[in-house]
């Protein structure tokens, strides 16, 4: 069960709070007894083996399914605001339409005035670098651009939530590491409250606030770890602290077992 939260006179410290939440695909638990609580503009990151279920709570949170069992709230957006966008692993561009286009798809969706989609856009796609791109379509446009595009894309929609589903995999590591500190500088700015999933422990100590280590399937969390790190962050600078390191290390020792298990198929 999914439910609204309306805010009341003091604002929600948790933007989302999944209690006991399992799922199930037939007789396959997907999803087990998951609780966990994210705080209003913050950055978590989730990462577990393949198959734990992460992207199954990804599509939950956007609504895209739901709990076979437990409760989950989030927090009522501010009017007009949606509740979500989502960012995916591979290639979400509208391929018939230009960078602007895509871009302002969401606003224009939701009737909002055309000079405040021009203004918004125009914000976005200069803080991503793509204003020269702007009437190219993603054909035209190189892996690193696409997902700077999806990226503007879900952030000038204004989301109450921003949902990332792997969105970096694809990368590679130049274009990986200049787009999480594109990243981190929009999202230093809107302060959205971000849900990201990797596979990569570096790219989640880079980004998160908390690091949400789920085990082998069924998914559980096995431990929730808080980032440290001062913000605003510089990626290249950041891995060169040895805290940061360690703080690598520590979490992969949490992952690694799970990593094996699933990789042996024995799960939970």
């Amino acid at each position: 069960m999914m439910e609204p939260v309306s805010p009341s006179g003091s604002a929600p410290t948790s933007k989302v709070s999944l209690q006991s939440v399992s799922k199930r695909h037939g007789r396959h638990l997907a999803l087990d007894a998951v609780s966990l609580e994210i705080p209003v503009g913050s950055f978590c990151v989730i990462v577990g083996p393949s198959g734990c279920g992460k992207t199954t709570l990804l599509r939950i949170l956007a609504g895209l399914d739901t709990p076979s069992e437990g409760r989950i709230e989030i927090a009522d957006p501010s009017p007009g605001q949606p509740s979500n966008s989502m960012v995916f692993q591979g290639d979400s561009l509208f391929p018939w339409m230009t960078v602007w286009e895509n871009a302002a798809y969401g606003l224009r969706m939701r009737g909002v005035a055309e000079d405040e989609v021009t203004a918004v856009v125009t914000r976005f796609l200069e803080k991503t670098g793509l204003m020269a791109a702007r009437d190219r379509y993603p054909h035209q446009l190189s892996g690193g651009m696409r997902q700077r595009a999806s990226i503007a894309r879900a952030f000038a929609n204004d989301p109450d939530i921003l949902l990332m589903d792997e969105p970096f995999s694809a990368l590679d590591e130049q274009n990986k590491t200049l787009l999480q500190q594109e990243l981190l500088r929009i999202w230093e700015e809107t302060r959205k409250t971000v849900v990201f999933i990797t596979h990569s422990v570096d790219e989640a100590v880079t980004l998160g606030d908390q690091i949400v280590v789920m085990t082998a399937g069924p998914g559980r969390i096995k431990a929730v770890v808080d980032v440290g790190f001062p913000r605003p962050r510089n990626v290249l600078e950041l891995r060169h602290d040895p805290a940061y390191g360690e703080l690598v290390y520590a979490i992969w020792g949490q992952l690694r077992e799970e990593v094996d298990r699933a990789r042996a198929g024995k799960g939970n």
